[in-house]
């Protein structure tokens, strides 16, 4: 049994197959991100879910593509907790953009690939390997145009009495906007940028009005120029993305790509489904 997991900070989808590639079982995980959660809280997420219990003996194989793994202290942290938890398994972990990259990338061809969900990351892959120039630093001072970037941006806007009071009196409905309620869940719980993100459904929802319009447009001219004009050769080479924030603004993220001369590629929500053909085809 080979599991193949693919988790960004807020949601981890898993999928086991068997050697011919059918599908034995999915599930879905909250996030597994070792930037922010310590090895006790991996194996507790691990164990409310029945199939991986079951699966622990089992699996002979885990694939592991997460947010947080891109230094290899991070990546040697999550290897020895999944480990010692899938104790007959060959463990494999790997930042989340080499799901991404085979998951919208077909086979030896060039691309520039990117990561827009609860957070934030573009790469370049050569064909080969995957290239980085900029390592993040993470959600609080990176991550643009991510789903907690959106987020955190709203809510300052509100608390700033800078959000259209129309807009405004939707937000209060949707949301609990009493302060102390906001700061014990950035401060004292776990995964803050995830919850952060949860606010970007609304940007989402209301991006026909002017206000939320300049919100994504700011967010996507940052990571345009911040991330993907980083490459010299952005302009010869299609852009894929993975990611919610870039499926449901996709429209938005053609409109950004045609003013800078840039070429979109594939968009999709998830690359589980891409991860599953690219381990059969690699077995």
């Amino acid at each position: 049994m080979r599991l193949i997991v693919d988790s960004g900070s807020t949601k981890a989808d898993w999928i086991a197959i068997d050697d011919d590639g059918k599908v034995l079982f999915t599930t879905q995980t909250l996030g597994l991100n070792p930037e922010i959660l310590e090895s006790k809280q991996i194996v507790e997420r691990l164990n409310d879910r029945f199939d991986i219990v079951q699966s622990k003996k089992k699996a002979t194989h885990l694939f592991f593509y997460g947010a947080g793994c891109g230094t290899d202290r991070m990546k040697l942290d999550l290897s020895q907790a999944f480990q010692s938890y899938f104790t007959n398994a060959i463990v494999s972990v790997e930042e989340d953009t080499y799901a991404a990259v085979y998951a919208t990338t077909p086979k030896g061809q060039k691309a520039i690939v990117s990561i827009l969900g609860t957070g934030s990351n573009c790469s370049y892959f050569d064909g080969k390997e995957l290239h980085q120039k900029v390592q993040s630093l993470g959600y609080i001072i990176m991550d643009d145009c991510s789903g907690n970037v959106f987020g955190k941006e709203l809510l300052r806007k509100y608390y700033f009495n800078k959000m259209p009071r129309e807009l405004a009196v939707e937000f209060e409905k949707e949301y609990n906007v009493d302060p102390d309620f906001i700061k014990s869940k950035l401060y004292k719980e776990d995964n803050p940028n995830a919850y952060l993100a949860t606010f970007a459904k609304f940007l989402i929802q209301h991006k026909d009005s002017e206000f939320c319009k300049k919100i994504i447009f700011k967010g996507m001219k940052s990571f345009v120029k911040n991330y993907i004009k980083q490459y010299d050769n952005c302009k010869e080479v299609p852009v894929h993305f993975v990611g919610s924030i870039a499926f449901y603004l996709k429209e938005e993220l053609q409109q950004t790509f045609e003013k800078y001369d840039l070429k979109l590629g594939n968009v999709l929500r998830r690359p589980i489904d891409g991860l599953i053909a690219y381990h059969i085809a690699n077995k």
